[in-house]
C-alpha cells in the first residue's frame, strides 16, 4: 500500500546521520526521496564499517533505503541550473553543509524559493544559522557536551560516559521530520512555503528538557547519580553472576514491593520509598548487587518472568532481534536488494492502521538513479549526455546509466 507521505518529493543534500535519517522517516512513509551525491567525495557513512556480504556498509544500506540517488559535482558550472529545474517537480530541501555553502553554490532557500514559492527548505547543521558558534565544528559528543545532558549522564567515579548511540543526531533527524511535516501542514493550508532552520544543539538541548526544566522552573541542578533516573536511585543495571546485567526500574511501590518479594529481601522495601535521598539509596543499590550477584541472568529471568515488576534483562543486540515481543511487532524487515536477498534491518517503529510504511530497496550505489530522476524532471538525452560530458556527474559516466 502507498504511505502516508506519497505525495511529497524531496531532494536531500545531506550526508552522515542527523539529515539523512530524517530522509529515511519520510521515505519509510512513502515520499520520493532523491539524493543529491558528489561523485567525488562520497557519503562517509557509505564507507563505515561493518559491510554486509556485497560489501556494502549496513548503517549506509539502512539509513538511505528507499532513496534515489543522483550523481552531481556541486561545483559544477551546471550543477546549480540542474538543481533549479528539479525544485520544479521537488517541493521539499534538505541540506546539511555549514552556513552560507548552498548560498555559494547557487543553491540557498531565497534563490530555490524563487523558483518555487512552495518550496519548504531545511538546513540541518550543529549550531544552526545565527549566533557566535554558526561556523563552528561539531560532533554529536560536543553537542551533548554542550546541551548540559553529559553534566549528569555518567558516574560519580568515571564522570559522563559516551552514549552507545548518537544521540544529538537522532534527535536532529528526529525534530527535522517533525518541522517538515509540520510546514507541510501549513503549505496545505496557505500554499506557503518556508524555511526552517535546525540547529543539533537546540534539539540536544529539547531531548534535555526534563532536567533543563528543573534548572529553570525550580533552581535545581542534578549532577551524577543524584537524580531517581541517572544512577541516584536502586532504578539501576545490576550484574549478575554470569557477568551479564538486570535493569531494575519499578519505581512505583507495588512494582518496587514485588521486586524485593522476588529476590527475597522484603526487608529493603522500606528503603526504597524515598527515591531522592540519594545516600540511602546507595547503600540499598549495594545490598541489591548483593543478591543479583549471587545468581546468573538466566536464573533470574526465571525468577521473574512471571512477575509484572518492571525487570528485565540487558540483551544484547542478537537477543533483541529475536525476542518474541519484537516479533510480533514486525520490527525486523526484509529490505530488498538489487542483485541479492533482501537485507535484514529495522523498520519504521509505528504501526500504522491503514497506511504501513514500505521498503522499496537498501541504499543505492552513487548515482544510481541519475538518469530516471533527470528525464522524470524534463532533461532530454541530449541534455543529459552532454551534462555527462562536461563532468557534471564526474568522471564515471557509467554510474548514470
Amino acid at each position: 500500500m502507498p504511505g502516508p507521505l506519497r505525495s511529497l518529493r524531496v531532494l536531500d543534500f545531506t550526508t552522515l546521520l542527523p539529515g539523512p535519517y530524517a530522509t529515511l522517516l519520510l521515505a519509510d512513509l512513502g515520499a520520493d526521496v532523491v539524493r543529491i551525491e558528489s561523485p567525488d567525495r562520497p557519503d562517509l557513512m557509505r564507507l563505515a564499517p561493518p559491510y554486509d556480504d556485497t560489501g556494502t556498509s549496513a548503517g549506509y544500506a539502512w539509513v538511505h533505503r528507499s532513496k534515489r540517488s543522483v550523481a552531481l559535482d556541486l561545483k559544477h558550472p551546471q550543477a546549480a541550473s540542474v538543481v533549479r529545474r528539479l525544485v520544479h517537480h521537488y517541493d521539499i530541501v534538505v541540506e546539511g553543509f555549514r552556513p552560507g555553502v548552498m548560498q555559494r553554490l547557487g543553491l540557498d532557500y531565497e534563490t530555490l524559493a524563487a523558483e518555487n514559492p512552495a518550496l519548504i527548505y531545511c538546513s540541518v547543521t550543529g549550531y544552526g544559522q545565527t549566533g557566535p558558534y554558526r561556523e563552528r565544528a561539531g560532533h554529536d559528543l560536543n553537542y551533548q557536551a554542550l546541551s548540559g545532558l553529559l553534566s549528569h549522564s555518567g558516574r560519580r567515579e568515571i564522570g559522563p560516559v559516551p552514549s552507545g548511540v548518537p544521540l544529538a543526531d537522532v534527535a536532529g533527524g528526529l525534530f527535522a521530520a517533525l518541522a517538515i511535516l509540520a510546514a507541510v501542514v501549513h503549505r496545505q493550508r496557505t500554499g506557503e512555503g518556508q524555511y526552517l532552520d535546525l540547529a543539533l544543539l537546540d534539539t540536544t538541548i529539547a531531548f534535555n528538557g526534563l532536567a533543563v526544566s528543573g534548572l529553570l522552573g525550580a533552581g535545581h541542578r542534578p549532577g551524577y547519580e543524584t537524580e531517581p533516573l541517572n544512577g541516584g536511585s536502586f532504578y539501576d543495571c545490576y550484574r549478575t553472576r554470569d557477568g551479564r546485567y538486570l535493569a531494575v526500574a519499578g519505581l512505583e511501590p507495588k512494582f518496587w514491593e514485588g521486586f524485593c518479594e522476588a529476590i527475597g529481601r522484603p526487608d529493603l522495601a522500606p528503603y526504597g520509598y524515598n527515591v531522592w535521598d540519594a545516600a540511602v539509596q546507595q547503600r540499598l543499590k549495594k545490598e541489591i548487587q548483593q543478591v543479583i550477584a549471587s545468581r546468573t541472568l538466566a536464573e533470574w529471568q526465571a525468577v521473574f518472568v512471571e512477575r509484572d515488576v518492571c525487570v528485565e534483562p540487558v540483551l544484547t543486540l542478537d537477543e533483541m532481534a529475536q525476542h518474541p515481543q519484537v516479533q510480533a511487532r514486525g520490527l525486523i524487515v526484509e529490505v530488498p536488494r538489487p542483485d541479492a536477498p533482501p537485507q535484514r534491518q529495522v523498520g519504521f517503529p509505528v504501526q500504522f492502521s491503514r497506511t504501513p510504511a514500505a521498503y522499496r530497496h537498501t541504499g543505492p550505489p552513487l548515482g544510481a538513479h541519475t538518469r530516471e530522476v533527470l528525464q522524470e524532471a524534463g532533461f532530454t538525452s541530449e541534455e543529459i549526455e552532454a551534462l555527462a560530458a562536461q563532468g557534471a556527474f564526474g568522471a564515471d559516466f557509467s554510474r548514470i546509466d
